[in-house]
């Protein structure tokens, strides 16, 4: 009896480890193909599909791409959380609980196998997360890095949700208890607002994005996404190993990893929100940035180009830009040497929305971190109005005819002309007075102004181009009226004459 016995005691953790396994992958498939699952994923990569085709006008920021792979998975986690929790009541609702005595596997190890058929999903949330991340990072106008911490959270919030959902299931053997939860989380965390950076309590939800209308530099910032990754890396294994523990699982195996997932988790939430104050040494990096910036200048054309190492790959596109202003403009203008240097306002971190003075240096341009969509209009906005008024600042005090030259030298050039004109108007209007938009101290446009220039770029008579260039002196002189700057292009005057209260 003694030597039949010692084998199989010797066998019996084995088996265990392979039931386990098989009841993982027998539940993660179940799991993939309920109907809440299978909806979740269709819609999250139909959303993939829709929003990387123009997401960012074709220029990403790969520091911004990241942080956009985290919404979409916390819809596939409340799906999972679902499917768990109804996988792991489904013997107390279909009365079959019993049969379950005469297996090798014990509660606890039964739950362990539950709770392991949610990496799966968390598995194929990270092919998602990985092929909208190389989308975006394969598009030609792609710059700026990524981080690796930053792309783990929607696989780790899938993996939270449903080793939850293993728990809450242990916990209540009830079939009701998940889609209310699903509910309120759904409230919570996707339909909700969404947390803030301004504490460390709002890190301790599953995702922390907060988004602005500039980009910063990857070493600017200054996300606690290593310790954020921890804290859900160690909440997902607290939260199975708890339901093992509630299954039964007093063992060293539970104890221990109860232990470890509870350190890690707490250590995470901890340090990352620490980690939500700069450092010293990233405040001064920021306002190095906003102030004195480190920037890597090269020359196109005549014109010098000078950018955030990051953004080096994107002046050949600045020039471009530049180029087809300056064929336009006459005299001095024609040939000008620029200086475009990108500007930021870092020093108040990511998500604010910091205004950029203009400046007061002969031809400098100013150029942001984000570009594409209506940043090309008012980027050679700001460059038609340095070629005419001398600055930036003199360009956004422009209220005489001038700025009808202004806008031509913008706007004419451009495959849809009257598209980039609302486009580049505070209130995306055609007629009236207006708001123009530029990279610093926006412009404005007279009802008159706007008369005119609309007539421009309607029907333009022709040789409008070469009256803009033989009359340059005439249209750029300070004080020039709009009435005789539509006389010399052969446009109607406008009804109303020149006004910047107007």
């Amino acid at each position: 009896m003694t030597e039949e016995a010692a084998p199989v005691r010797a066998q019996l953790p084995d088996r265990g480890a392979r039931a386990v396994l098989a009841l993982a992958r027998f539940e993660a498939r179940k799991l993939l193909l309920t109907v809440p699952v299978v909806i979740a994923f269709v819609a999250y990569v139909a959303w993939i599909v829709w929003r990387t085709r123009s997401s960012w006008d074709g220029y990403p920021a790969l520091q911004d791409v990241d942080r956009a792979t985290q919404s979409m998975p916390m819809l596939v986690g409340l799906a999972v959380l679902l499917g768990a929790a109804r996988a792991v009541v489904r013997s107390e609702r279909h009365g079959t609980e019993h049969h379950f005595g005469v297996l090798v596997l014990r509660p606890w190890q039964r739950t362990a196998g539950h709770a392991l058929s949610v990496a799966p999903a968390a598995l194929l949330t990270a092919v998602c997360v990985a092929g909208q991340f190389g989308w975006e990072a394969l598009k030609p106008g792609a710059v700026g890095h990524g981080s690796p911490a930053e792309l783990a959270v929607g696989p780790l919030t899938v993996l939270g949700f449903g080793t939850l959902g293993v728990l809450l299931g242990r916990l209540t053997r009830s079939a009701f208890a998940a889609p209310l939860l699903v509910v309120v989380l759904l409230f919570v965390f996707v339909l909700g607002t969404g947390a803030s950076e301004e504490s460390g309590l709002s890190w301790l939800a599953p995702v922390v994005s907060v988004t602005g209308p500039d980009t910063l530099p990857s070493d600017l910032m200054g996300r606690p996404a290593a310790w954020h990754a921890l804290y859900l890396a160690g909440a997902a294994l607290c939260l199975a190993f708890l339901a093992m523990a509630f299954s039964g699982g007093r063992g060293t195996f539970v104890r221990t990893g109860l232990a470890l997932s509870l350190a890690a988790a707490v250590t995470g939430g901890v340090l990352q929100a620490r980690g939500v104050a700069p450092s010293p040494e990233l405040t001064a990096a920021r306002e190095r940035a906003s102030t004195h910036p480190d920037l890597r200048c090269t020359e196109h054309g005549g014109s010098t180009y000078c950018a955030f190492p990051e953004w080096g790959p994107r002046t050949g596109t600045w020039a471009g830009i530049v180029d087809r202003v300056q064929a336009v403009a006459g005299g001095a203008a024609h040939d000008q040497a620029l200086v475009v240097r990108q500007r930021i306002d870092a020093r108040y971190g990511p998500g604010t929305d910091t205004a950029i003075p203009a400046s007061t240096e002969r031809h400098r341009v100013t150029v942001g971190t984000a570009w594409g969509g209506n940043r090309i209009p008012e980027f050679s906005s700001a460059v038609a109005a340095v070629l005419v008024a001398g600055t930036e600042e003199a360009g956004s005090e422009l209220c005489d005819g001038r700025m009808v030259t202004v806008m031509w030298l913008s706007l004419s050039w451009q495959d849809d002309p009257m598209g980039a004109l609302r486009r580049v108007r505070l209130d995306d209007s055609v007629s009236g007075s207006a708001i123009v938009l530029s990279p610093t101290n926006p412009l404005s446009m007279t009802e008159g102004q706007t008369d005119v220039v609309r007539r421009l770029l309607e029907n333009p008579p022709a040789g409008t181009g070469a009256r803009v260039k033989k009359h340059w002196a005439e249209l750029t002189a300070p004080g020039v009226t709009t009435a005789h700057v539509a006389e010399v292009l052969g446009v109607a005057k406008p009804e109303k004459a020149d006004s910047c209260e107007d």
